[in-house]
């Protein structure tokens, strides 16, 4: 069967797939994606387990679901189709792979692919896009914005990330109330480590828990400044000294002056990224040694990226609508873009969006700015609050049940018949 058709032809299926980490609202992303498909007629298939179920074969009928049951993804966590960490090689060193997609495309009338991730997806995602020309296949491919750690270049924002900053103000500021009652007896330092390899954005959403001089954090650690250990130590010294006790955030890629994470337990993920151990107790028994503080530390991980009940409705919105967004692209013929939010006015809070090309996005990486922190390093500054704050506004809706427990929905994910051999990526 040939893919050749005209861009105006609403002909064909839609390829929907989630990758890398989820987050509490990438499943909103999923119900715009489907729902606008569906009002226009057209079928989704989702790839179980990311691009791995593209290459094995192994897609979910979406239509079997009930219009109750996609709407509700808009407030269900994690990936309701399975994602995954894999990262396609290039069309030369591995035309393999390609091929194989091609198959599957043309196996399952797939004319469209909708590929919700970050940085990795991205490139995943352009990679994909760039078959039609490379192989003579009319396919068209659409990046989903999606990430946590807000790194993704172009957009003003990434969906995912609100609501994390959100928890992570909210975390520090009720732990500090904790450490703050009993720092004359017990702990006079609490670090909280926060994800973040390259980016410190989450880290500096923690500020956000306290707008002055001795309110908690005290201290901010940022991967885009090199770790000082003499001045860490002595900030904390002092902070204790002043205040009574100290709370720490720290983002999980704080590095020193050799450029080695802290955290670095050796190792490398699917992506080719370093595998971190965990700062927060490397710093901890610095300040143990150092220092002679009774300290604790925790490390949400999967937490801050999970906790769904601490959303934040403006985030929830603007996952829903890339979702939506990219139906809308992909119908209308685009190829290679990504749907991205982009931000008109502070206060009040407005954003709309519009396509930017894979690109510009993928294998770009977006730090935080210098005018975001702090000349002494430790903290975000006026420009950062302004950027920050609108993000965790609001509380997006999430229905309870008699047992007290958020109700969430499990999918039924009903296979597609496969038409294909086995693969094996």
């Amino acid at each position: 069967m040939s893919l050749t058709r005209r861009p105006s032809a609403v002909t064909g299926n839609i390829l929907y797939a989630q990758s890398g980490g989820v987050t509490s609202v990438i499943n909103a992303s999923a119900a715009g994606v489907i729902e606008a498909a569906r009002a226009k007629g057209v079928k989704v298939y989702a790839a179980r387990n990311g691009i791995l179920g593209a290459l094995r074969e192994e897609l979910i009928d979406t239509s079997k679901e009930s219009k109750s049951a996609i709407a509700a993804l808009r407030h269900t966590p994690g990936g309701a189709f399975g994602s995954c960490r894999y990262k396609l090689k290039s069309l030369e060193t591995n035309r393999a792979e390609y091929e194989r997609l091609i198959e599957v495309f043309r196996a399952h009338d797939i004319r469209w692919f909708l590929y919700n991730g970050g940085n990795d997806s991205a490139d995943t995602a352009l990679k994909i896009s760039q078959l039609g020309k490379a192989m003579n296949v009319d396919i068209r491919c659409i990046g989903v914005p999606k990430t946590v750690d807000n790194d993704l270049a172009v957009t003003d924002c990434c969906p995912g990330f609100g609501s994390v900053a959100k928890y992570i103000a909210i975390s520090t500021r009720e732990a500090s109330l904790d450490v703050a009652s009993m720092a004359e007896t017990s702990t006079k330092v609490f670090i909280l480590e926060v994800m973040g390899r390259h980016a410190g954005w989450i880290a500096a959403a923690a500020g956000l828990a306290g707008d002055s001089a001795d309110a908690a954090p005290h201290i901010i650690l940022f991967p885009e400044n090199v770790f000082d250990e003499a001045a860490f130590l002595a900030r904390v010294k002092a902070t204790v000294e002043r205040v009574g006790w100290c709370t720490v955030v720290a983002s999980e890629g704080v590095r020193n002056a050799a450029g080695q994470f802290l955290a670095e337990a050796g190792g490398r993920d699917a992506f080719g990224h370093a595998q971190l151990g965990g700062v927060a107790p490397v710093l901890a028994a610095l300040v143990k040694e150092k220092l002679g503080y009774k300290y604790h530390w925790a490390l949400p991980d999967y937490l801050q990226r999970s906790a769904r009940h601490a959303a934040a409705k403006v985030d929830a919105e603007q996952a829903y609508a890339v979702g939506k967004a990219a139906v809308d692209y992909a119908l209308k013929g685009m190829n290679a873009v990504m749907p991205v939010i982009v931000r008109s006015s502070d206060a009040p809070y407005r954003w709309n969006i519009q396509p930017a090309p894979l690109s510009k996005v993928a294998n770009h990486e977006k730090k935080m700015p210098k005018s975001f922190i702090t000349r002494d390093g430790f903290g975000i500054t006026a420009a950062a609050r302004r950027y920050l704050s609108p993000l965790i506004a609001g509380e997006a809706a999430l229905p309870y049940g008699k047992d007290g427990l958020p109700r969430y929905v499990q999918l039924k994910n009903a296979a597609v018949a496969k038409k294909l051999p086995d693969f094996t990526p």
